[in-house]
């Protein structure tokens, strides 16, 4: 499932302009569930949500599991990170506080293993919020003593929980672990594949059916070759009974005559190829206007272009292989364009197959063959003349034979052998036309089979080593989704060192990320949109206000650019709103009280791209969620509508009431 458009949604407002270049939704089923599953594949898939960072889901998943009876250290581990996974204290309801105070009390009924221990040593930190940096050292020795595996699951997910000192503690070790998982995998060489969509089928040019002409033609031939051997018979008898010494001759010397043109006439004519009527159709003549073309037919004949130019042979600038191909790039354009028309499908699902033929066309001209095709049937001069010279031949016997069945004989033989030469003649011609006729056309069928066949082969076996390429680059979820939060930690980095600020200088933190002005998207069905190119917009509330700094990143190799900062008071913003189109997306607007207001494009429209077992609501609100919209939002809510009495709130020291274990 995929399309792809050009369109720019655009807006006054600052940040606003977002350009789709391309969009592929895979055919994935790693996050679905039948609903009949058991507890234990339900839990599975919800761990698998919660490393592919889509909490919510993975809350969803987990609880259904553990209410079917599936109940483990392990489960209810993963069930607390689900549970704080890109939140923080604030964004929990007094259920949910409950709810982790409940399953405190269980931790002390289960085994002892290295589950029960991570579970143990997450509750100890969350108690250990506002606690002096001194008195966390026996805590953050347990976390050290955890396995890898539970140890950073805790530092990821619990990363808005964790504040203050406790995370200045934590800052170097996250860190490292960011710089050394950041270019992990191969990244800079796979980030690509994620974002290309699935190559369409290969297709080639169908062999073209009969034509009625040949049909009638079929019909004909019986009647005219009877009539044409009773005439020859006859004018043959009649020749045998005047003189049968020079009609023997004669007849011998037509028959040899007669199948000499036959062979080599079927080669020049029967073989020869005539464009039909529907490929005539096709060829515009040089003096016709230009047809109109569609979009796709245009964005089919600006890939062949582009390609045809990186892909030239040896000797041959870009321009002038350009100008060498045109007729070869318009037939191929033209042939594309038909085939793929119909299926109603973005140009990029068909790119594979304009690249294998832009490379081929260079192969055949390094080959010496790129022009064969318009050679293809052309007869040689020596099998010309050789048919000329047995029809003069043919022609001079049945005329001799004629002289010698009228020599001598009385007027009616006379008539009758102008009778059989004038009936053999005419329906020789007919004969032989037709005959000719039903030969060209059985060898065009059978070559245009072959040509298809082998196209066709030739074509999937390229669509197949495309297919193989992506499915062993493409990154996984996991993998797209560990390196944006790589980048993340690295850019939450870079602005505390440029503002000199600590994480104990901090109330609160929040990310967001979305798409920037130009990308490519992608992801998993069930899964969020993820871009090729993002702006991190990072928010630190310090008791003094707020300071935004943001900056566009690529995602395949992790450069930024385009960064800006700014600072604003807590009483500064006075307003925040979030605008929801279903045909445009998500924006959020924050509004100054000493300037204009700011809108931020959260996330675009995708009620088109969704597979039919999907919902509209669930995948939008997995991919605000993906993006830190739900906290951002309620944090910057909660500011415009408190000011500075929203820091008494917040401040890390007075987390008392988050002592669950207390």
């Amino acid at each position: 499932m995929s399309d792809s458009n050009g369109a720019a949604y655009s807006s006054a407002a600052y940040d606003s302009t977002i350009g789709i270049q391309a969009e592929t939704v895979h055919n994935s089923n790693v996050y679905f569930v039948h609903p009949d599953a058991s507890p234990q594949e339900k839990y599975r898939v919800g761990v698998r949500l919660l490393e592919d960072g889509i909490p919510s889901r993975a809350r969803e998943m987990i609880t259904d599991a553990i209410a079917h009876g599936y109940n483990s250290a392990e489960v209810r581990f993963h069930w607390v990170l689900a549970m704080l996974s890109a939140r923080s204290y604030h964004d929990l309801s007094t259920e949910e506080v409950q709810r982790l105070h409940y399953v405190y009390g269980l931790v002390r009924t289960y085994a002892e293993d290295e589950w029960k221990e991570a579970l143990r040593v997450t509750f100890d930190l969350l108690a250990a919020l506002g606690s002096a940096s001194g008195e966390t050292g026996p805590v953050l020795k347990q976390l050290q003593d955890l396995p890898s595996r539970q140890h950073n699951a805790i530092l990821r997910h619990l990363d808005l929980m964790l504040t203050g000192g406790l995370k200045d503690d934590l800052w170097a070790e996250t860190l490292e672990r960011a710089g050394a998982e950041r270019f992990g995998k191969d990244r800079v060489r796979r980030v690509w594949a994620y974002f290309e969509p699935a190559p369409i089928g290969a297709r080639a040019v169908p062999p073209r059916p009969s034509t009625d002409a040949a049909a009638a033609a079929r019909a004909a031939l019986p009647v005219r070759v009877v009539l044409f051997v009773v005439s020859s018979v006859a004018l043959g008898a009649l020749a045998l009974t005047a003189d049968p010494a020079p009609a023997i001759v004669e007849i011998l010397v037509a028959l040899s005559a007669g199948r000499t043109a036959a062979r080599y006439g079927l080669r020049w004519w029967g073989q020869e190829s005539r464009p039909s009527l529907a490929v005539e159709a096709r060829i515009p003549h040089p003096r016709d206007p230009a047809p109109a073309e569609d979009g796709f037919t245009n964005r089919v004949r600006n890939r062949f272009d582009h390609y045809f130019s990186v892909r030239t042979p040896y000797g041959f600038t870009p321009d002038a292989w350009l100008a060498h191909t045109t007729e070869v790039r318009s037939e191929l354009a033209a042939e594309i364009a038909d085939l793929y028309r119909e299926s109603r499908i973005s140009v990029d699902r068909v790119t594979w197959l304009i690249r294998y033929l832009a490379e081929d066309a260079r192969n055949r001209h390094n080959n010496g063959t790129l022009f064969d095709q318009h050679g293809q049937g052309r007869t040689p001069s020596g099998t010309k003349a050789l048919t000329v010279v047995a029809l003069a031949v043919l022609g001079s016997a049945a005329l001799y034979a004629f002289g010698t069945a009228v020599s001598g004989a009385a007027q009616p033989r006379s008539l009758w052998a102008f009778l059989a030469v004038l009936g053999a003649a005419w329906s020789g011609h007919a004969a032989a036309c037709l005959w000719l006729e039903v030969q060209r056309e059985k060898y065009r069928v059978a070559r245009e089979t072959q040509k298809y066949q082998e196209q066709l082969t030739e074509r999937q076996i390229a669509h197949q080593r495309w297919k193989a390429l992506l499915d062993a680059t493409r990154p996984s979820e996991l993998e797209m989704e560990t390196w944006l939060t790589c980048d993340k930690t690295s850019f939450v980095d870079e602005a505390l060192r440029h503002h000199r600020l600590a994480w104990r200088d901090l109330i609160t933190h929040t990310i967001l990320v979305a798409p920037a002005p130009s990308y490519k998207r992608g992801r998993v069905r069930g899964g969020p949109w993820r871009y090729s190119h993002y702006v991190i917009r990072l928010f630190l509330f310090t008791r003094d206000g707020i300071r935004e700094i943001s900056s566009e990143l690529k995602l395949s190799d992790a450069t930024r650019k385009n960064e800006q900062r700014s600072n604003y008071r807590f009483d500064a913003l006075s307003s925040v709103q979030v605008t929801e189109n279903v045909d445009v997306g998500y924006d959020l607007e924050l509004v100054l009280t000493n300037g204009p207001a700011r809108k931020i494009r959260v996330k675009d429209a995708d009620a088109h791209q969704l597979a039919p077992d999907e919902s509209a609501q669930e995948i939008s609100e997995i991919s605000l969620g993906a993006a830190g919209f739900t906290h951002t939002f309620r944090l910057l809510e909660g500011i415009a509508a408190d000011g500075k009495g929203w820091i008494e709130r917040h401040n890390p020291d007075s987390l008392t009431l988050f002592q669950i274990v207390g």
